[in-house]
């Protein structure tokens, strides 16, 4: 496994990039960034669908080159020294590609290979690695039976044989079920408390609360906000949001009647949102103008209500 880093401010960015720039034909996917990501941290870009974040990975894995701006992956340039980069990274792709004519355990030594590693030293690694990600007593198992957080996991740790400096890891829990996805998160977290520097991206905001140090919202190409996960809530939202419904009547309606309580008020279809400092007052707020939700409830601003607010809630193919 890695030797930990130390991911103090003055380390040197593993990632650098200035008015980074993707376009295909006349379409631009990613929109002039700007991205640091430190030794040591779990760095990740949340978007819809459409934003950039894959291509961003993309130029970051160096499977894509740049069309415009400065990008520095490990102190080197990613379109001169792609291979050397590649030798140092970890990738762990949206779809798993593992090899189910193989083993557990040959899935992680064949690949092993192709970094070098004697048999010996592909075997020792192979042996920890399915330790780590609790696969150890399936090893001469093959592929296929395996559950999606089997092979989740087994993808994961193929992406750590080289022992890389760089762990990309691309929708790391899609698709699986919350039992899956928890231990997956806990496997992710143990990764950078030895000292692996993650970049993910995710559509799952708990995933990016649970995993991320910082991350850049992604919209159209450009980032719309960058921060903690509780520095953007603090930000772009507020402490907590009451969710009112009013049975069958048109929440705009209600809308309307609830301005001026909170910092803000939205309306869905089915429910009205206030954002306000303190919930609870909020709801006495909405009782004293004479009004009666048949249910209400007083939640905690999550990073979810930033990234609709930053993003908007209109459905992008």
């Amino acid at each position: 496994m890695p030797t930990p880093l130390s991911a103090s401010p003055a380390a040197e960015p593993l990632i650098r990039a200035r008015g980074l720039v993707k376009r295909f034909g006349d379409f631009t996917a990613v929109d002039g960034i700007d991205v640091e990501v430190a030794p040591g941290e779990a760095f990740g870009f949340l978007g819809p669908n459409g934003a950039g974040k894959s291509s961003t990975m993309r130029m970051i894995g160096c499977v894509s080159s740049p069309t415009a701006g400065e990008l520095s992956i490990l102190g080197m340039d990613p379109v001169r020294d792609g291979a050397r980069i590649r030798a140092r990274l970890g990738v762990c792709p949206q779809q798993d590609n593992l090899d189910v004519d193989l083993t557990v355990r040959e899935n992680l030594t064949t690949y092993a290979r192709y970094f070098g590693l004697s048999r010996r030293e592909a075997r020792r690694r192979a042996d920890e690695l399915l330790e780590f990600v609790q696969l150890a007593d399936r090893a001469d198992s093959k592929v296929e039976p395996l559950s999606g957080g089997m092979k989740r996991r087994l993808t994961i740790a193929r992406a750590m044989v080289n022992e890389p400096d760089l762990v990309l890891l691309d929708e790391p829990t899609t698709g699986l079920d919350p039992q899956a996805r928890h231990l997956l998160w806990e496997r992710l977290f143990r990764l950078k408390q030895r000292g692996a520097t993650l970049v993910l991206t995710t559509h799952y905001m708990d995933e990016a609360e649970q995993l991320c140090d910082r991350l850049v919202v992604m919209d159209g190409g450009r980032i719309a906000a960058e921060g903690s996960p509780r520095s953007l809530i603090e930000t772009y939202s507020s402490p907590e949001v009451v969710e009112a419904r009013f049975g069958d009547a048109e929440p705009a309606e209600y809308a309307e009647k609830l301005a001026g309580i909170g910092d803000r008020v939205e309306a869905l279809p089915d429910r009205v949102l206030v954002y306000a400092a303190d919930g609870d007052a909020a709801v006495a707020a909405i009782h004293a103008r004479g009004l009666a939700p048949s249910t209400t409830l007083v939640r905690r601003s999550s990073l979810e209500d930033v990234f609709l607010h930053l993003t908007g809630r209109t459905l992008v193919d």
